[in-house]
């Protein structure tokens, strides 16, 4: 029996008092003793349960669940280490490093000697970590103390920053080098020309400044791309709000391109309804004028350039424009929409190509949420094609 639990002593009295009332009016003695036991046990019956001891309060495991608690919603890594062991860690931590670090000593865990220096500064610090999580990954660890006993290590991944500061430097670098070709040629036949002093006959002054012309416009087209490309760069996060009929775009486009290149040279096949797309006029037309002009440079000059317009699925329409060229290398493939690409830069130069066209095509098909493909067969030929979804 619990010792905590308390009698109802004046019910038990009463019971007692109508027992012996019971008994001095000459009832029978088994009927009172039955009164009295019923009497007292159903007054036990109706005692509340007794209130449990009180825990003794868990201090330890509140301090984890608060540690938890605080470090869980954190999107960044943060690992809190005491003396030399991880004694938390959220889950982007354990993401990184392991589902396992709790407990585990923070040099086993961290490894790299860069980090196991950071481990061991007096004070708060930062290291940035070449190849921690491997390959071209970059990471930035900084420690900060907490208390005189533990200390936070937060981990930042810098590995997309510094892959776009590269692709930022590639860029400069071979926009330069694109644009200081035909500048140098330039300036060479204008030196020539001076330092001559008037003595080049007039056959060899023309075919100078026949160059002169020649790189002086392939530059402003490599400019112009260069423009077009950081615009559509800036814009490519914006979903236009024109409506477009792409279906008259492309035989608009295809007309001029046949008017250029000769009667023949490019079949148009779209559908004779409208296309509507949602869509940025201008950039559509860039995209369907690149891959046409692509394709007439480097396509069979025998053969027709097909453009091709048409239904695929419900809800979606595909934009084709094929050649019957040389073809591209397998390896090539994944590459062609990078910035300056070339399979054959001597050919690609020879043609007027800047390398920038397919580099614009994806970040204009990207913008109006469609997708690129580029297929190509050696000897048969290159077919690029763009998906886009129709507005109803």
């Amino acid at each position: 029996m619990d010792h905590r639990r308390k009698h109802p002593w004046a019910g038990l009295g009463i019971a007692l008092a109508t027992a012996a009332g019971m008994l001095a009016s000459g009832a029978e003695p088994w009927l009172t003793l039955t009164v009295l036991v019923l009497w007292t046990g159903s007054l036990w019956l109706l005692l509340p349960d007794p209130a449990p001891f009180a825990a003794e309060p868990d201090f330890a495991g509140a301090a984890a669940t608060a540690r938890r608690d605080l470090l869980g919603p954190v999107g960044t890594p943060l690992v809190l280490i005491e003396g030399q062991r991880i004694v938390e860690a959220n889950q982007a931590a354990r993401s990184v490093l392991g589902a396992h670090i709790l407990g585990q000593d923070a040099r086993i865990v961290l490894r790299h000697p860069e980090a196991i220096r950071l481990l061991d500064l007096g004070d708060d610090g930062t290291v940035t970590i070449p190849g921690f999580t491997g390959g071209r990954s970059l990471w930035q660890l900084t420690r900060r103390r907490v208390d005189e006993t533990r200390w936070l290590i937060e981990l930042r991944d810098r590995t997309t920053e510094a892959d776009v500061s590269r692709a930022h430097t590639d860029f400069v670098a071979n926009a330069s080098h694109e644009l200081r070709t035909p500048l140098a040629a330039i300036i060479g036949y204008i030196e020539t020309l001076i330092d001559a002093g008037g003595k080049v006959d007039p056959a060899t002054s023309l075919r100078f400044h026949e160059t002169v012309l020649r790189e002086a416009r392939r530059m402003q087209v490599l400019v112009s791309d260069l423009m077009s490309l950081s615009q559509v760069e800036a814009e490519k996060h914006d979903l236009p709000d024109e409506t477009v009929d792409l279906a008259r775009l492309i035989e608009r486009v295809a007309g001029e391109a046949t008017a250029l290149a000769g009667k023949g040279r490019v079949e148009v096949t779209v559908p004779d309804a409208p296309v509507n797309l949602r869509g940025d006029r201008a950039q559509l037309e860039q995209l369907v004028r690149n891959l046409i002009d692509n394709a007439l440079k480097y396509g069979d000059a025998q053969a027709p350039v097909r453009v091709t317009l048409q239904a695929e699925g419900p809800g979606s329409v595909r934009l084709a424009v094929a050649d019957n060229g040389a073809g591209i290398a397998p390896e090539h493939l994944p590459h062609l929409t990078r910035r300056f690409y070339r399979t054959d830069p001597g050919r690609s130069r020879a043609a007027g190509g800047t390398g920038l066209g397919l580099a614009i095509v994806k970040h204009i098909v990207e913008r109006h949420r469609g997708q690129l493909d580029i297929a190509s067969t050696l000897g048969v030929g290159t077919t690029v094609s763009a998906r886009f979804s129709p507005v109803s």
